[in-house]
């Protein structure tokens, strides 16, 4: 009879059941991440388009007070979850950052392609979670309390506006990322390309233009670069725009360009 390891043996828990859980997680933050983007967002502009401009506003504190106030209660646990699991995943695979995605080889880890993406993919991850709870979550609380507050028959926060908007900047970013992010993450284990060596002068300008790109998108989120949280101005134009096209032809671009990156280093 063959003899397999369990659920909760090691070798269970990384290559099962925290992906498992890793898995489940990601689906729900990115999941919600999306629909903040895609449709929270668009729609909640819509009431501005009331008629009457009282009654829209209004329903909108109340959306913002009831709806968004329980979906990002779940999007932060949901992104925090998904980081942890994926750490626990790394520390429970055996040898999980040794040699290529056969876990055997000798060569540096890091030399390999499916480690260098999975760490690009990680790379990316961390990032998008500490936006959640250093910047949107951070923004949202200042939104919320003024819904609450205004619903309350209190005074507008003045602050509302300009938190509202780092929260849409990051978040924007964070699905900008998502693309990327995602398709780094399932190249370790399935690109045929992962197990490839790669020299050092390819690696050195891999890693030269990946953090490149991605310092420049989050210090542009975070509103450091010259246009700061302008609406549609530099960097800012990938947020904006109309609907959510900008958006969405974002993070497909930037994937475009780590596709083309890969297959031009990656693939020998």
């Amino acid at each position: 009879m063959l003899a397999v390891d369990g659920f909760f043996s090691r070798a269970g828990l990384g290559n099962f059941g925290f992906r498992w859980l890793h898995i489940l997680a990601g689906i729900t933050w990115i999941g919600l991440l999306y629909y903040f983007n895609f449709v929270q967002v668009p729609a909640f502009g819509k009431f501005e388009d009331e008629p009457h401009e009282e009654i829209g506003g209004k329903a909108r504190l109340v959306a913002i007070d009831k709806v968004a106030r329980k979906a990002l209660w779940w999007f932060r646990w949901a992104a925090l979850s998904t980081f942890v699991t994926g750490i626990l995943i790394t520390g429970a695979i055996k040898d999980y950052y040794k040699g290529g995605s056969d876990g055997v080889s000798d060569i540096s880890w890091g030399k390999y392609a499916g480690n260098v993406a999975i760490s690009t993919g990680m790379l990316l991850g961390t990032i998008m979670m500490l936006n959640v709870w250093g910047v949107i979550w951070r923004a949202q609380k200042v939104v919320l309390a003024n819904a609450a507050n205004v619903l309350a028959g209190g005074e507008p926060d003045p602050a509302a506006a300009a938190a509202g908007r780092k929260a849409t900047m990051a978040s924007r970013q964070n699905t900008v990322f998502s693309v990327t992010m995602l398709f780094f993450m399932i190249f370790k284990s399935h690109h045929p390309a992962s197990n490839v060596v790669l020299e050092g002068s390819d690696l050195a300008i891999y890693w030269i233009i990946a953090l490149a790109i991605i310092v420049i998108m989050e210090v542009n989120c975070l509103g450091l670069l010259p246009w700061k949280t302008t609406p549609n101005k530099g960097l800012n134009a990938m947020y904006d725009g109309p609907g959510v096209r900008n958006p969405i032809i974002a993070m497909f671009g930037m994937w475009v360009v780590f596709l083309i990156l890969t297959e031009v280093l990656f693939v020998a």
